[in-house]
């Protein structure tokens, strides 16, 4: 089978990014990790899709069947390059999985793990990566227009995946679709997916297509590409920056160890009760039946923001309700009754009673509590919002620029509003607020984690001023 290696030089033809592609030789230590001619080297997992070999090419075939089904190869990778080349029938979802893993100890041996998205629907997120029955989508491409773009429905596409260290990076026809940094799993299988299609009868016999599948796992630094179309990374390890991220101003609020930075909201010191830090998590303990803030009160900042790039990882307990709140009414940091500000709620809609008060949902998860209700923006068209469930991590993003803000949950724009424009003002006029002055259009103020009574795990907590960054960037992830 013919062997090609992409060079690392980029070409401007027409403002398109272009890869051009030169036979390969032996020395380059590319290794073939499919004959051409059957499936030796290769087992299934999973559901009863068949796969087979025609005419140098593996075939998926989707069935009647409640799983997805996977072809692995027996060996496990760790860092690695991955090249192939994929054509799906329009009405198929499928993908590649890398650093996978199957063991009885975890859903009974469910093939979970990295994959590479190879997303038909318009949504349009081939190449991004999804994490197989775990922690679901972790880089969609809702903000990367060329890489949707990059994908040729029906047709043969090439693909690549850069797996080296904590550094995940994918491509689609040479366009740049996932930048992202995680350290769940370092090493696993390879395995072709064909989705399960259920019970829908119409979608039987539809086939997904590979071929020209070559890995190489050694002498990686050289063979990297840079990235022509310029895409966000996003770091998924705990309490850590990439250097990018420190090289783009990022900086943790909380340093995943102590209190530093950090007081009770109408406190000058840290409060010595109702909060937590263990194992790199910081928590607000449940109250015990004392009620919101009756145990160790909200904690603010010492520092204050106006324009910012904020992203917290929370993770909610069952019934659970707290908060983010920025630009907090200074006044409402002294006295009585709880700080006051603008809020990224956080709830279990499912099991909290808040969830069906205010108006239209307004106080719902990701929503601008009691103002403007979340939805899903990103996918549109009626999509549900993205809530990875309660027990796990879920992220919360919140951009403010020149009085544009916006709210992001699990990578996917929930909402977006001006907060000094007459239409918020409206919204606050009919909201609990009404009688707050200025509500929402302080210059500064800090950032506060709310204590309502519930057991709720904070991390990650990363904070970028804008001052000096480009507003087409505001919504780069």
């Amino acid at each position: 089978m013919k062997k090609f290696i992409v060079v690392t030089a980029f070409y401007i033809i027409g403002g398109i990014s272009a890869c051009f592609a030169v036979e390969s030789s032996p020395e380059a230590g590319w290794q073939d990790i499919f004959n051409g001619k059957n499936l030796d080297g290769w087992h299934q997992i999973g559901g009863k899709a068949t796969f087979q070999v025609e005419d140098g090419v593996i075939v998926g075939t989707s069935v009647l069947t409640p799983k997805n089904s996977f072809l692995a190869t027996h060996i496990n990778y760790g860092d690695f390059i991955l090249e192939f080349e994929a054509k799906v029938d329009n009405t198929l979802n499928s993908g590649v999985q890398f650093r996978s893993l199957s063991n009885q100890t975890y859903m009974n041996g469910r093939v979970h793990g990295y994959q590479m998205e190879m997303d038909t629907s318009a949504r349009a997120w081939t190449g991004g990566i999804y994490d197989e029955a775990r922690r679901k989508w972790l880089y969609t491409l809702g903000s990367n227009e060329q890489g949707r773009q990059a994908y040729l429905p029906e047709q043969w596409n090439k693909f690549r995946i850069e797996a080296v260290g904590t550094r995940l990076r994918t491509y689609v026809n040479g366009i740049a679709t996932a930048n992202l940094v995680d350290d769940e799993t370092a090493k696993g299988f390879i395995a072709l997916q064909v989705h399960s299609i259920g019970r829908n009868q119409s979608k039987v016999g539809k086939q997904v297509r590979w071929r020209n599948l070559r890995v190489k796992t050694d002498d990686l630094a050289n063979e990297l590409w840079s990235m022509s179309n310029r895409i966000a990374e996003i770091n998924y390890i705990p309490n850590q920056l990439s250097p990018s991220q420190k090289a783009e101003g990022w900086k943790l609020l909380w340093d995943g160890k102590t209190t530093k930075g950090w007081r009770g909201a109408k406190l000058n010191d840290f409060p010595d009760k109702g909060w937590q830090i263990k194992d790199g998590v910081f928590s607000v303990l449940p109250s015990g039946g004392a009620g919101a803030g009756k145990y160790g009160g909200d904690i603010v900042t010492l520092e204050e923001f106006s324009d910012f790039e904020l992203e917290i990882d929370f993770n909610i307990t069952k019934g659970a309700n707290s908060g983010i709140k920025y630009f907090v009414d200074p006044s409402s940091l002294k006295g009585k009754g709880s700080a006051v500000g603008l809020e990224f709620q956080i709830l279990d809609d499912k099991n909290h009673k808040d969830a069906k008060r205010g108006t239209a949902g307004n106080r719902t998860l990701g929503s601008l509590y009691d103002l403007i209700t979340a939805a899903n923006l990103t996918e549109g068209n009626g999509a549900t919002k993205r809530f990875n469930g309660i027990g796990k991590w879920n992220r919360a993003r919140i951009v403010v620029r020149k009085g544009k803000v916006q709210h992001w949950l699990n990578g996917l724009q929930t909402l977006e509003f001006d907060r000094h424009s007459q239409k918020f003002r409206e919204l606050v006029a009919k909201s609990k607020y009404a009688k707050k002055p200025n509500f929402g259009e302080w210059e500064k103020g800090p950032i506060l984690l709310q204590d309502h009574g519930d057991l709720v795990h904070f991390r990650t907590i990363k904070i970028r001023r804008l001052a000096q960054v480009e507003p087409s960037e505001m919504s780069a992830k």
